[in-house]
């Protein structure tokens, strides 16, 4: 029998992305390689926690990859060296102890039912990440969003950058970086900036302040 969660899940992300997935990829080549290809050492095991449309984890440069998904279709989207893990996050996840290097996740963690389902995700990420590996982890700041955060359907886990951190620092993580303002909030239904902007935007944090309404936290498991 189908999951009718899946089924919804395909639904909505269909509706909400396909008119702007060529848009979306183009934006996601220039975050990795302008921000986020910094954080992946040489080599590196990766996990893309959420990973829809596969725009994080089929571009990033790492040795080995992961990505993790309620969604069935999501499997179409990831290239052949990712490897897919489709489950729900909050149950143990099908990797060992230490075995990843990095968890990557964006605009996932408010998807979860609530603090408890997040919690037991927080709990595998520790597991699975090796001593100093790390979690990115970006989502929209309810601080920030007001009352356009319940614009999505999916919507359902209201976080800032600091109830995330507590969150972590409780299950043993030192957070590294803590962003209460990092990029805008959503690119459904809102202009599409020339890349050179995009990759402009991200050299000057005094502009994050202006138009940012997603957090970025950078937690580390202790050495």
């Amino acid at each position: 029998m189908s999951d009718p969660r899946q089924e919804e899940l395909a639904r909505v992300y269909a509706n909400r992305f396909d008119a702007v997935t060529g848009y979306r990829l183009r934006v996601w080549g220039v975050l990795v390689r302008s921000f986020f290809q910094r954080f992946v050492p040489g080599g590196a095991v990766v996990l893309d926690l959420g990973c829809g449309y596969g725009e994080f984890i089929n571009t990033v440069r790492a040795g080995a990859k992961f990505g993790m998904d309620l969604n069935p279709k999501t499997r179409d989207n990831l290239d052949a060296t990712v490897r897919f893990l489709q489950q729900d996050c909050s149950t143990r996840w099908p990797l060992g102890d230490g075995e990843l290097d990095l968890v990557f996740t964006s605009n996932f963690f408010e998807h979860l039912p609530d603090k408890t389902a997040l919690g037991l995700t927080l709990e595998q990420v520790f597991r699975c990440l090796r001593p100093g590996g790390r979690l990115i982890a970006m989502g929209p700041n309810i601080k920030y969003t007001g009352g356009r955060y319940w614009d999505f359907w999916d919507h359902y886990l209201p976080l800032t950058e600091t109830s995330l951190s507590e969150g972590l620092v409780v299950r043993g993580f030192e957070i590294e970086e803590c962003q209460g303002r990092f990029l805008p909030y959503t690119m459904v239904g809102a202009r599409q900036y020339p890349l050179w902007c995009v990759a402009a935007y991200l050299r000057v944090p005094f502009l994050w302040r202006w138009k940012g309404e997603q957090f970025l936290v950078v937690a580390r498991k202790p050495i």
